[in-house]
């Protein structure tokens, strides 16, 4: 027999009419597994390194050829 429910705070909940006795032994099987969230290396992995024309230093000093501050 299949007994469906939800996860409420950690603990999963039956739909009625679920009636198990007390101690038995049940086996919990996910109907959707959540994908985690991607990293973000995936989330830009179309734009990274496609940047042409920028000096050899660009990644270290950022904020000189962006703000104007000293360089690092």
């Amino acid at each position: 027999m299949t007994y469906r429910g939800r996860v409420k705070n950690g603990v999963v909940i039956l739909d009625p009419p679920a009636c198990l006795p007390e101690g038995a032994e049940v086996e919990v099987v996910p109907t959707q597994q959540e994908q985690p969230a991607p990293t973000l290396a995936e989330r830009y992995r179309d734009i990274i390194g496609i940047a042409e024309g920028l000096p050899a230093d660009s990644s270290q000093n950022h904020d000189h050829y962006l703000y104007g501050t000293p360089k690092q």
